[in-house]
This record gives C-alpha cells, sequence and structure tokens, in this order.
C-alpha cells in the first residue's frame, strides 16, 4: 500500500492526500477495483493467493507459507514497499476472535512465509494485502483448525473499549450505507490521552473493517495528524449491516488492537 496516497478502502473509495499533504479525500473506485480489494476471492486481477496447507494444529507456533501467483502461474514479490513492509497478512476466525496482522518474510523460492499461532479450533480467514504500482488487491483463503468448536457470538455495539490498560474510545460512528464517515479514536490511559503514537508500519494506526457474514475486506490508513491520543479515519462502508473494526496503534514498542461492533444504517 502506498503511505497516505492511494490506501484503498475496498469497499468503493480510496483515500488520497491533498496537495498539501494535510487533509484527505475519496474518490471513487470502479465495481472492478472494490472486487480486487474487498478480500471475498482468493483469485483477482490475475492474481491467486495459493498457501502450501489450509489445515493448522490449534495452540502450536507453525510456518504459515504460501505464494502470490501471476496469471501463468509464477510466484510474484515484486509489490509496492510501505511503511517497511511488502505484504500484509490479517487472519482472523470467522466468528472475529483471534484477530492477528502479520507481516510475511519472502523466501528464497518466491514464497512468502509468517509463524502464526492460531490459539483455538474453527475456521479462519487469511486476507493477503499487497499493492502493485498502486493498485490494491486482497485475496483472502480460508485456514481450518482441527477440535471441538463453539462460535463466539458478536460483541455488542460500545462507544469504549479496553485494550491492554488503555482505553480506546470511538466517534463518529454514526453510519450509514454509502456516506464517507470520519471515524476518530481516542486512546487514553488513567484518564489522560496518550502524548504521542509510534509509527506502526508508516502510520500512526492501521484499521481494518470486516462485515459480518462474509468478512468484507477494508484497510484504510489515517490522516497523518490530530489531537493529543485522537487517530481519525476516513471510510465508507458499502452496505447495512454489522460490521467489526480492529484499530491498532502502537506504543512503548506494543501494538495494540481495540475492537468494536459497529453497526451501519440504511
Amino acid at each position: 500500500m502506498a503511505a497516505l496516497a492511494g490506501a484503498a478502502t475496498g469497499h468503493g473509495k480510496v483515500i488520497t492526500a491533498s496537495a498539501h499533504g494535510s487533509a484527505m479525500a475519496m474518490e471513487a473506485l470502479t465495481p472492478v477495483q472494490q472486487a480486487r480489494a474487498n478480500g471475498l476471492a482468493s483469485f483477482a486481477a490475475g492474481y491467486t493467493f495459493a498457501p502450501e496447507r489450509t489445515t493448522l494444529p490449534a495452540g502450536a507456533r507453525s510456518a504459515f507459507r504460501f505464494r502470490i501467483l501471476d496469471a501463468h502461474g509464477r510466484a510474484v514479490h515484486n509489490f509496492d514497499l510501505d511503511g517497511g513492509v511488502r505484504l500484509h497478512v490479517i487472519v482472523v476466525r470467522r466468528d472475529f476472535a483471534g484477530y492477528q496482522h502479520v507481516h510475511p518474510t519472502l523466501q528464497p523460492d518466491g514464497s512468502w512465509s509468517v509463524p502464526l499461532t492460531l490459539a483455538a479450533a474453527g475456521t479462519y480467514r487469511a486476507f493477503a494485502d499487497f499493492e502493485v504500482a498502486g493498485v490494491k488487491t486482497v485475496l483472502g483463503s480460508d485456514l481450518f483448525v482441527p477440535g471441538a468448536f463453539a462460535p463466539a457470538r458478536l460483541p455488542a455495539a460500545a462507544a469504549t473499549v479496553a485494550s491492554d490498560g488503555y482505553a480506546v474510545n470511538l466517534e463518529g460512528a454514526d453510519l450509514h450505507a454509502g456516506k464517507e464517515t470520519q471515524l476518530h479514536f481516542f486512546v487514553s490511559r488513567n484518564g489522560r490521552p496518550v502524548s504521542a503514537f509510534e509509527t506502526y508500519v508508516g502510520h500512526r494506526g492501521h484499521l481494518v473493517a470486516l462485515r459480518a457474514g462474509d468478512l468484507a475486506y477494508s484497510h484504510v490508513h489515517p490522516e497523518p495528524a490530530g489531537r493529543p491520543g485522537e487517530i481519525v479515519f476516513h471510510t465508507e462502508l458499502p452496505t447495512a449491516g454489522a460490521y467489526r473494526l480492529f484499530m491498532q496503534f502502537k506504543l512503548a514498542g506494543v501494538v495494540h488492537t481495540a475492537a468494536f461492533t459497529v453497526e451501519v444504517k440504511r
């Protein structure tokens, strides 16, 4: 993904920096661009997400290896560099449990590898998120962890959630399908906003939105600045219904994840 410019939401809009670099604008994506960026397919835009295996053990650290193949079946890895990484992998169980955002390393044989620990049995969705020449592609593949499985219920919507001793408050969550919205996240500890965020993969934070039911994917970068403790994202979600938002920020060398359930109105 390009830093700030061209950070596609995967839901019909793309964030671009203004000429001054301080404001963000939204430009429409075509239906074809939407289809290649929502993670609903393992094949899109001539690329294929090809894991070496799709069954992983429960609770054990193991290597997840895969290739991104072009239309001729050749492994490709000439992805744009974004904050020091070329490829994002998001893994989450289909009931939204066990969210992980990791960055695989390229292997000599052209495959990518990243260690994963999937704590519990169930079906997980893995997303491979990359850009080539500023154009985003997001591919998805299911992963399976054998064992007894009871799906978790979707958490109720809440304005504030706790994350590793931090309180994260979400403002501006009056969401309507197809309408651009600013989401303001405020991070505090002991009642005081954090003074500054550390850069996490080139940005103040990252936000991934997943739609309940099919897990349609959106990965949005934030504005480059904000008030103390604040991270602002611009996004547009395409349909009414429930979504799970995973907002990540970095402090004292540790990446923290705050998860919210939101309801998008018609």
